[in-house]
């Protein structure tokens, strides 16, 4: 198992004590694609995040269980945690513009991840970084080494970035809204990518994401997050007919072109969803 996570909570300091961002949480994932799909606010990416330990100073974390290959995320050093970040777990964020440092040239950057966990030398980095660019389906691998993050498109930008997660090999993947600031052709594209590199590397995949339609389609299994937990898991082709009120709610308030709506459904919300 890659990963496993048994009743992790996830707790921040307010004015009146201790509030629950993520609550009894419990995951497990292989060599598989596990989408975790949920409102703005439930908890997905303090989730995925808590995997790597990249939290907010001062959350609180303690969980029966959280490890990576097992090892223990909650009591690895540092040390321990920098030889799992990036070199065997990457994290792609949403937007390359604010993920990509603006005064590096895109090669510069894969190179610098690169010999950062492979070590090396300049020219072999250099060199690795245009294979990478291939990898990622970017036609003129050479010209966009050369540029800018300013100089790139939002497709081109995310390709990058998961070129640069790619750099190390790594096995496991988060993917945190990926497509989410890009056009639906590039997101197809985007979204195609990243399933054939996961297949052939055979990785496991975090998938974050709102739109329930693309997980169904795109990962093995999903989580359905409300209010901090896990209301709901599903094997990905069964989402459709899910049973849980709060995936049906959000099933319900899509769109669509197979029957006309005059009006989208309003999701009516349950206290006993709360419930732990």
């Amino acid at each position: 198992m890659l990963v496993e996570i048994r009743n992790l909570r996830i707790q921040f300091p307010t004015a009146t004590g201790l509030s629950d961002a993520v609550r009894n949480v419990s995951l497990t994932l292989g060599q598989e694609k596990l989408g975790i799909v949920g409102e703005s606010g439930s908890g997905k990416s303090l989730t995925a995040r808590s995997i790597l330990r990249l939290l907010p100073s001062n959350a609180v974390v303690t969980a029966d269980k959280l490890t990576f290959d097992n090892i223990d995320v909650l009591r690895a050093d540092e040390a321990a945690l920098r030889r799992v970040r990036g070199a065997r777990a990457g994290l792609i964020l949403q937007d390359p513009k604010f993920s990509l440092n603006p005064v590096m040239t895109a090669g510069a950057q894969i190179a610098e991840a690169w010999r950062a966990h492979r070590g090396g030398g300049r020219k072999l980095a250099e060199q690795a970084a245009i294979d990478l660019l291939t990898q990622v389906q970017i036609r003129e691998p050479q010209h966009v080494a050369r540029a800018y993050p300013h100089e790139l498109s939002g497709g081109m930008g995310q390709r990058v970035m998961i070129a640069m997660m790619l750099a190390p090999d790594p096995e496991l993947l988060i993917a945190d809204e990926p497509t989410s600031a890009l056009d639906a052709t590039v997101q197809a594209e985007i979204l195609r990518l990243i399933e054939d590199l996961v297949s052939r590397r055979g990785m496991g995949l975090i998938l974050i994401s709102h739109d329930l339609p693309l997980v169904s389609h795109f990962c093995d299994r999903v989580a359905v997050m409300y209010a901090g937990r896990v209301v709901e898991e599903v094997e990905a082709a069964e989402l459709m007919r899910a049973r849980h009120p709060y995936t049906r709610g959000l099933l319900e308030c899509l769109p669509t072109l197979s029957h006309r709506q005059r009006r989208l459904t309003v999701m009516q919300r349950d206290p006993s969803w709360l419930e732990s």
